[in-house]
């Protein structure tokens, strides 16, 4: 089976109702056997769904979830090698796109071809974006407590790595921390 992210326009969903969306995709498909519905996150403008289909099963999936919503996006997921450079970019985009765990994916792919302070600086990045995953899987707590390791890797990093204002990550976490809640921020 191939791993798939799947994007629906979120009619109204929030973070609290990952567990009952992914129990309903669970219910939509369970005639397929080929198809598992692995978790569902909530982000402002879609549903993601994170399943495991065959290549073959994909338009019926995605016809058996139509209830949820309307399809935004399908993405394959597998691991490739992928310049520095357009990994940056991607993972600016996904981040900013709310799309936050292939955020962590590009930026996984740049973390590969990197060394020392930079490799480290890119791990903060990384677990950013991994809180903001967790808080649309209705997993805010471990989101923030999350935080504490990112302002770890990202040190005292420059101030600016690529187009990403490294200063305001950490601003933006160190507040974040102290009333205990995730506020999105652009990077």
């Amino acid at each position: 089976m191939e791993r798939y992210l799947l994007h629906f326009k979120n009619d109204g969903y929030l973070p609290k109702n990952c567990r009952e969306l992914a129990r309903k995709a669970r219910d939509l498909v369970s005639d397929m056997k080929n198809v598992s519905v692995r978790l569902a996150r909530v982000a402002t403008t879609f549903t993601e769904f994170d399943v495991a289909a065959e290549k073959e099963d994909l338009d019926k999936l995605l016809e058996k979830l139509s209830p949820i919503g309307d399809v935004d996006n399908v993405r394959h997921v597998f691991e490739e090698h992928i310049e520095k450079e357009k990994g940056i970019t991607d993972g600016i985009f996904f981040y900013n796109s709310e799309r936050f765990w292939e955020c962590h994916e590009a930026f996984e792919g740049v973390w590969n071809q990197c060394y020392g302070r930079e490799k480290e600086l890119v791990q903060g990045i990384i677990l950013v974006a991994v809180a903001f995953a967790h808080e649309q899987a209705n997993e805010e707590s471990i989101g923030v407590g999350m935080l504490s390791r990112a302002l770890e890797k990202l040190g005292t990093s420059p101030s600016v790595y690529h187009s990403i204002d490294v200063d305001r990550m950490r601003a933006k976490a160190i507040e974040m921390q102290q009333v205990k809640k995730l506020t999105m921020f652009e990077i």
